[in-house]
């Protein structure tokens, strides 16, 4: 499950280097399906509830607005920070995220269920019940977040590292999993799916924390 010798070997991911030009405020009024934007700044908005399906959003910054039953399902950022957003049950199921920041986000029950996620850092804040289903992610950093009851059940990570993040109650069922660094993890607690950490590389700390579920999982009884 975690081979021997293979953290000193597990493939670093490649953070994106956002450098968003001079950015002209958004002075339109709600968001529209399949949207264009580019070069905006979305600040200090209320967009609970807009529907922005197949949005894309290049080279833009969306900072300290509410995104609470925002409809983005198939939205697409790239080389984009969202900074501060907060909001319950935003929809980004089948999203589309390129060289991302999330900074300091607040969010709970977000849906990123089939979405891609390639060269983004979380970085900072709490997400909770954060629903990553059958999703792809592909050079993404967890850092310094608190993410409670994540759901990567059925996804696929590659190259993805969580450091000094919490996780708690997180469930791996039938993740696939290549270059997955669980190391720098502050708190690490697998509700579910501990046998999807094949590719996965973790301490030798948490493999003493894990070894009940690892034991429960191989059908081992450990007696005193």
């Amino acid at each position: 499950m975690v081979r021997k010798g293979r953290a000193q070997t597990v493939k670093a991911a490649r953070r994106p280097e956002v450098r968003l030009p001079e950015l002209a405020a958004w002075e339109g009024g709600g968001l529209e399906p399949d949207g264009d934007y580019d070069g905006l700044e979305f600040a200090d908005l209320d967009l609970a509830g807009q529907e922005g399906v197949g949005a894309r959003f290049m080279d833009c910054a969306v900072r300290r607005c509410a995104l609470d039953e925002a409809g983005l399902a198939k939205a697409r950022f790239l080389d984009s920070v969202l900074e501060g957003v907060r909001g319950v049950g935003t929809d980004l199921s089948g999203a589309s995220l390129r060289d991302v920041e999330v900074v300091e986000a607040r969010l709970g029950g977000v849906q990123l269920h089939g979405a891609v996620l390639e060269r983004v850092v979380v970085r900072g804040g709490k997400i909770d019940y954060l629903n990553l289903r059958m999703a792809r992610l592909k050079d993404v950093v967890f850092d310094g977040c608190v993410l409670v009851e994540p759901d990567f059940g059925g996804a696929v990570l590659e190259r993805v590292e969580f450091r000094g993040c919490a996780l708690r109650g997180a469930d791996f069922s039938g993740a696939r999993m290549a270059d997955v660094d669980l190391r720098g993890a502050a708190e690490l607690d697998i509700a579910r799916g501990v046998d999807a950490l094949a590719g996965a590389v973790i301490s030798p700390g948490q493999l003493f924390d894990l070894a009940p579920a690892l034991a429960a999982q191989m059908g081992v009884r450990v007696v005193a």
